[in-house]
């Protein structure tokens, strides 16, 4: 009886699991969608080559970088050019968090941009901040008190957004803390 009511369980739970089709992989390939799409329905231009120094970021225009799946980058300020931001630099950053679902990029989920500088980590130190994207962002922004917005997939973004397959758009402002 017991070797009955086991196999029904694990009989169960494979058929369960077999109509599930939320597999890792599809995930991506829902979160690839989500991504373009927002690109899309934000009329978002998309450009392939690096912006130079003296670049001048149109509003909706994104720089999509090189090597790395999903990942976008818009300067939205330049920042103290007399600062250059170097490896280890203590890095302090206010952010607004929202996802890129069809009607959420809407809703914040969260933000600091009204707030003291909250979060703090040193440039290139991962065990600090595990935001891979972030670390790539700030490599763009060059700057101390620069700004920009990111859309970020799960892998780049903080551990927990990877678990869950959630692509986000960050806008970071960030100092350099002396």
């Amino acid at each position: 009886m017991k070797k009955v009511i086991f196999f029904g369980i694990i009989g169960i739970a494979l058929l369960v699991t077999g109509c599930n089709n939320n597999t890792y992989s599809n995930l991506r390939k829902q979160e690839d969608k989500l991504i373009a799409n927002y690109i899309s329905r934000n009329g978002l231009q998309i450009v392939y080559d690096e912006p130079t120094e003296d670049h001048v970021w149109g509003e909706k225009e994104y720089y999509k970088v090189s090597g790395v799946d999903n990942f976008y980058y818009h300067q939205i300020e330049k920042g103290d050019t007399s600062q250059t931001i170097v490896a280890n630099d203590l890095i302090v950053v206010r952010y607004k968090k929202f996802g890129l679902t069809e009607h959420a990029d809407t809703l914040s989920y969260w933000s600091t941009l009204d707030q003291a500088y909250p979060v703090e980590f040193h440039y290139l130190n991962y065990s600090e901040c595990d935001a891979v994207g972030w670390h790539l962002a700030i490599k763009q922004m060059k700057y101390a008190d620069s700004q920009c917005e990111i859309i970020c997939p799960s892998k780049l973004g903080f551990e927990t957004d990877n678990s869950s397959v959630t692509p986000y758009v960050y806008i970071l402002k960030i100092k350099v803390k002396q």
